[in-house]
């Protein structure tokens, strides 16, 4: 049985950066990373696969910079894992031993079995596989009336993509007044709503789906509860993940109500020796500090570059108590993105906050032919002025602005602060210096904080 320093299950955005950041700080010590498919896929590229990408290869990720660094990659499921013997095994009988075990298993998708009609033929789900993925691009190419069922990230794009295929019919069901509601506000949720209402995608939202129905085992219309019903030939599925825990449950590990595995604040769960990072692994919320489940590919690289770090002993603390969800996505030509608290979440969490918006354009004067709107709303603690949240949408920019406040929020930053908060300006780039959006949107907060 061969002897590893350091073994990794699941070569996702959490495992590659746990295996890349540890072996860059240990050369010396041997890694090796368990993947069930021969090629990865980017997660959040997958919509855009069935239009912009025009194609599965186009949107590949692999574990190439932990290959190059000396770490080892074997293609194989692993299905089995003895803590006492510090062991794991595949699906072929092979056996390895390990110095240190890592879960990176990732998140799957949700399957509505409480929905008549489920797993008719045709009802596809959008899942984190080339194989399946390259299949399911293959097969919608003859597809013409689909059902998407979810306006999430995932679902909203998915249904903005296919859309823009020519002789295409695409209806979305969302159960919510608004799409994006579970991270956006309701007003940024309605501008997205709409953003995706000005494509040809025919949405329908305050909805549910009671029934998939079909006709010899296939998919032939959608029933919603307000007694609708959808003539098509292909439904997708878009309603959420859940972690990817079954192999932990199956070895002993604890898990959250949740289903992720219970984990410290660097990434440790209560067996010795064994960690568990990215969608698979608990959250906590930075500001309420209730459980979260937060699955995002830019959470999980920043949890597994501090497990990457500390896994041979504590060396860069951890400087953020909590979990940050920052979203972002493009509908449209519209770019949106929000972190924190809002007002939708505010009120769920008891948070008390004020907020202020202020809108213009990202350059000066904004008369250049690339110039776009560009509006931020900031929130901060009624009683400090702290940030807490903000959303920004309008142009390309939006998506590294709300990185700027996703910064503010972690390190505890002042509206106060803002207000002084020093910047590079110039024409082309950037919206004016006398009216920078972040700024004027703190003063907004400023002055109501002062009344």
């Amino acid at each position: 049985m061969k002897k590893l320093d350091v073994i990794i299950i699941g070569a996702g955005p959490a495992g590659i950066i746990t295996g890349v950041t540890a072996k860059k700080q240990h050369p010396e010590k041997s890694m090796l990373m368990f993947k069930e498919e021969e090629k990865g896929l980017v997660p959040c590229g997958i919509p855009y696969i069935f239009h912009k990408l025009g194609g599965v290869e186009k949107n590949v990720m692999g574990p190439k910079p932990f290959v190059d660094l000396g770490g080892e990659v074997i293609t194989e499921k692993v299905v089995d894992i003895d803590f006492k013997r510090k062991s794991v095994k595949t699906l072929s009988g092979n056996e390895f031993s390990y110095g240190k075990l890592i879960f990176a298993t990732g998140s799957k998708v949700i399957v509505p079995d409480f929905i008549p009609g489920y797993d008719l033929k045709n009802v596809f789900y959008i899942e984190k596989s080339f194989k399946y993925i390259e299949q399911l691009y293959e097969d919608l190419k003859t597809k013409k009336n689909i059902v998407v069922i979810g306006g999430g990230f995932i679902g909203a794009e998915v249904a903005e993509q296919l859309a823009l295929n020519p002789g295409k019919n695409i209806t979305l069901i969302e159960s919510e007044k608004y799409c994006f509601s579970r991270a956006f506000s309701k007003e940024l949720s309605q501008i997205a709503t709409e953003a995706l209402a000005g494509t040809s995608v025919n949405i329908k939202t305050s909805v549910r789906v009671d029934k998939v129905n079909g006709n010899n085992g296939v998919v032939s219309s959608v029933l919603l509860d307000n007694g609708e019903e959808i003539q098509c030939d292909t439904v997708i599925m878009a309603i959420g993940y859940k972690p990817n825990t079954n192999l932990a449950k199956k070895a002993g590990l604890e898990l959250n109500k949740m289903g992720a595995i219970v984990v410290d604040n660097y990434e440790r769960t209560k067996e010795k020796e064994v960690c568990a990072v990215g969608d698979c692994s608990q959250t906590i919320g930075f500001l309420t500090g209730q459980m979260d489940n937060v699955m995002l590919a830019s959470t999980a690289t920043a949890e597994a570059r501090i497990l990457g770090h500390n896994l041979f002993g504590i060396e860069i603390r951890k400087t953020f108590i909590g979990t940050l969800a920052v979203f972002s996505t493009e509908i449209n030509g519209i770019a949106m993105a929000a972190a924190g608290v809002n007002d939708s979440n505010a009120a769920e969490a008891n948070i008390k906050c004020v907020s202020a918006k202020f809108s213009d354009f990202d350059t000066h004067p904004g008369t250049f032919e690339h110039t776009s709107p560009l509006s931020v709303k900031l929130f901060a603690s009624s009683r400090d002025g702290s940030i807490i949240g903000g959303e920004v949408w309008g142009g390309k920019s939006a998506g590294e602005i709300i990185n700027t406040i996703g910064l503010a929020i972690q390190k505890g930053v002042s509206v106060f602060e803002l207000v002084s908060f020093q910047i590079g300006s110039h024409p082309l780039l950037t919206g004016a210096p006398t009216k920078t959006i972040l700024i004027r949107a703190a003063e907004g907060i400023v002055e109501q904080m002062r009344k």
